[in-house]
């Protein structure tokens, strides 16, 4: 650090990294100290010895000055902060003497206490005490100690999960054991949990127990009620959705395109399935061939859109009582995760891949239930259908917000509810009047695909490999991870719910075995879906 910088940091005053101190004595040790646990619970930041900070005023210290501060700051980093701290000190020279720079680092052992056992933080360039259970154990988090998804939630027990998300669970976690066996997935999905669990030779909750998502006394974790739960929000309120598309593009706004009146619950499939088709019908879509009655694709890549909402739902912070928030602007989305990113984790290492879960529970076992593969790979994804994505840090908001830029692509808005109600009417009649042509059209509707080799949303009917598969094929597969209706995969991708594009973007892969029916006995069943064939 040099004179200039000094200045300079003078010149900018006191703000949450930076505090002057005119002289550190053993009459100000205290206030230094808890100074330094304020820091080290924080972000970390610099204690500047020598200049004045109510008048800016540089005052140098002499040579046993500064022999004396330093020795002071030592001590009081190891005697005055619980547990000790390192620093880094500095000795800057200037005119009639020396500045010293102490510089505090964030911790990795938080909370860190002042020798009387209160805990500090910074509050802009101030400090506060920390009363509230629910900071501390943030804290705690921060650094590993404590991971809130595996936190009990008292009053629940096997019973409050959701019967159909739970056996989709177990299917998906234990398919291998299954097909082992022998046994068709799609024959136990019309079987009672304890016939599957008894396949396994466990109770449901005894499986749940092995996996870390039940305590011993059946209470369930925070991570088994998000993720399985009938209704979370009866005990945890706060972890809702909140989606809101304004005209314009201030959050001030007060006119809305779309607006519910409530947050939206349910566990975290529900949560996740609300947002996507909250996205896919506010967003426009853009036409990419040239016949003008082609069904169009979404502004935004809707596989970039999956993978962001899927690592908002996993990794926000399950301590800070808050609704994840999905905002639409005129030129951009925004998607606020409340909590930072994790310690340790930076802008760029999120770019690249780095994963160090939050919430491990949630992580690891969420993979059974929503479309991501748990390598930590999402974001990277996320940036390769979409470069334009910024993410942001904001310590003020205490929120992670990730901003995609909508650009201008010359596209129909999305229709409002009542054109979709009629598009549904008419989607229905022509469908009834598509289903006779179906079958002799199907070899004419695959030449049709082989003449567009250029599309990206159309499979070649040849063998081909998953690396070969499109983007919005792709997500489909991985929308699958969930058995899903022909109806929801088409709204997924920005689909209009037709025989035609059932034919062209579900079949194919249906064909290709990358997806599969969960009623292949009855093709035509009204409660068919579909879900993706692991192998």
């Amino acid at each position: 650090m040099t004179k200039e910088d000094i200045l300079r940091l003078r010149d900018t005053a006191e703000q949450t990294r930076v505090q002057f101190k005119e002289r550190v004595t053993r009459d100000n040790k205290y206030d230094v100290s808890c100074e330094m646990v304020a820091q080290s619970n924080s972000r970390g930041g610099m204690i500047v010895v020598g200049i004045d900070d109510k008048t800016g005023r540089i005052n140098p210290l002499s040579f046993v000055e500064v022999q004396e501060t330093t020795n002071l700051l030592g001590s009081m980093a190891s005697e005055g902060v619980v547990p000790q701290i390192l620093l880094d000190i500095e000795n800057v020279q200037m005119e009639g003497g020396v500045i010293v720079v102490a510089t505090v680092k964030q911790g990795r052992n938080k909370p860190y206490r002042d020798s009387k056992g209160i805990v500090w933080v910074k509050q802009g360039a101030d400090k506060r005490k920390v009363f509230d259970n629910a900071e501390l154990i943030a804290m705690l988090m921060e650094n590993g100690q404590m991971h809130p998804d595996s936190m009990p939630v008292n009053g629940t027990s096997i019973k409050d999960l959701d019967e159909n998300t739970l056996r989709d669970y177990l299917l998906n976690r234990f398919r291998s054991d299954f097909e082992r066996q022998q046994l068709s997935i799609t024959e136990l999905r019309h079987r009672s949990l304890e016939e599957i669990a008894d396949v396994l030779s466990q109770t449901p909750e005894g499986i749940l127990k092995n996996n870390g998502l039940v305590m011993e006394d059946g209470t369930l974790t925070v991570a088994a009620l998000m993720l399985m739960g009938r209704y979370p929000q009866r005990w945890l309120p706060a972890f809702t959705v909140r989606c809101v598309s304004f005209v314009g593009n201030s959050i001030g706004g007060t006119e809305f395109r779309d607006k519910s009146g409530n947050d939206a619950d349910g566990n975290a499939v529900h949560l996740y399935n609300y947002i996507i088709s909250f996205l896919t019908r506010n967003l426009r879509k853009k036409q990419v061939e040239k016949d003008f009655n082609s069904q169009g694709e979404l502004e935004v890549s809707i596989a970039s859109l999956s993978e962001i909402v899927t690592n908002g739902i996993l990794h926000r912070s399950y301590v800070i009582e808050a609704p994840l928030r999905v905002f639409i602007f005129d030129n951009r989305i925004e998607i606020h995760s409340p909590g930072l990113l994790p310690e340790g984790v930076s802008m760029e290492s999120i770019k690249h891949g780095a994963s160090v879960p939050r919430n491990k529970l949630l992580f690891n076992h969420g993979i059974n239930l929503l479309p991501y593969t748990g390598a930590g790979s999402g974001i990277t994804r996320a940036l390769k259908f979409t470069p334009d994505i910024k993410f942001v840090n904001d310590e003020t908001l205490n929120e992670f917000i990730v901003t995609v830029e909508r650009r201008n692509v010359g596209e129909i808005d999305v229709k409002n509810d009542r054109d979709s109600d009629r598009d549904d009417r008419e989607d229905k009649d022509r469908e009834d009047r598509d289903k006779t042509l179906e079958n002799s059209n199907l070899e004419n509707n695959q030449d049709a695909k082989r003449d567009r080799e250029d599309r990206d949303d159309v499979i070649e009917m040849q063998h081909i490999s998953y690396k070969s598969l499109s983007g919005v094929q792709k997500d489909v597969i991985q929308f699958c991870s969930i058995p899903r209706s022909a109806r929801e995969i088409l709204e997924h991708i920005g689909y209009a719910y037709n025989s035609t594009n059932i034919a062209n973007q579900i079949k194919p892969l249906l064909e290709h075995g990358f997806i599969e029916m969960t009623e292949p006995e009855k093709p035509n069943s009204k409660n068919q879906k579909y879900r993706k064939v692991r192998k």
